[in-house]
């Protein structure tokens, strides 16, 4: 992923790309507390598990961890695992709705970053992959990987 100017990375979801075949890619904002993004700052973040729920016409990211602020104090403190509203157009989140339910797409967040000082989320509509198809991308990345040395040590 390219970063972009104003950019910087939170959390990168690896494991998305391994498990899903990513078609569409949209950008969100996300509603926080401030102990959450003091925690983001520290990098106290696990997305591995994470996707995003269209209930009742508003859009919600679930399954991410925040681990709670150490300096905060006890009473103000977040609860780490809870499901936190995404921030998109009625119209946005309309058509994400309609692509999901028609083609059996799930959406899930494909990484996290601050923009301008803001959280920002992106989510990637995508397909699950089969075990097949995993085996077939890593036996690809891997000849790919053995063809690259090859050439390299040709070149010498």
């Amino acid at each position: 992923m390219a970063q972009q100017k104003g950019e910087k990375p939170i959390v990168d979801n690896r494991r998305a790309r391994h498990d899903y075949q990513l078609l569409d890619r949209i950008e969100a904002g996300i509603q926080l507390r401030g102990t959450e993004v003091k925690s983001l700052r520290a990098g106290r973040i696990e997305v591995k598990r994470a996707y995003a729920d269209i209930r009742d016409g508003e859009l919600w990211l679930v399954g991410v961890h925040i681990a709670p602020y150490e300096q905060a104090p006890a009473d103000t403190a977040h609860d780490p695992d809870r499901d936190r509203k995404l921030l998109l157009h009625r119209h946005e989140i309309e058509s994400l709705a309609g692509k999901v339910r028609e083609r059996g797409l799930t959406l899930v967040p494909t990484r996290l970053y601050f923009k301008d000082g803001r959280v920002k989320v992106e989510l990637a509509l995508a397909r699950g992959k089969e075990t097949i198809d995993k085996r077939r991308d890593l036996a690809r990345r891997d000849a790919d990987r053995q063809i690259e040395r090859a050439l390299k040590s040709r070149r010498s």
